[in-house]
């Protein structure tokens, strides 16, 4: 198998597993998916709120508050982020790369 073919099929494994790591918490109840915790979930979890995390919080907020799909949602998010990802990296490689 050509190393090229090797790289497709690692990045097709990776979209499919994209979305274990948050729905596994919700099947079994355990809460946000690791490192995906918002500002009351943190206070609850260590008790009290890092001065520079409540500090920074307010300097970001999500494009879409409160977005809430999952599954076949985070499987078509990698995929078209992926896709996003591989055509400029190509793009910018040709501009970079033609001759004068």
């Amino acid at each position: 198998m050509r190393t090229i073919n090797k790289l497709w099929l690692f990045i097709a494994v990776l979209i499919i597993l994209t979305p274990i790591g948050l729905i596994l918490p919700a099947h079994f109840k355990s809460g946000a998916a690791w490192g995906e915790w918002g500002l009351d979930e943190l206070r609850k979890l260590i008790g009290y709120m890092p001065e520079g995390i409540e500090k920074f919080s307010r300097l970001w907020s999500a494009p879409i508050p409160n977005y809430g799909s999952s599954g076949i949602s985070y499987i078509i998010s990698a995929a078209l982020g992926i896709f996003i990802v591989i055509t400029s990296v190509f793009l910018i490689g040709k501009f970079l790369s033609r001759k004068e």
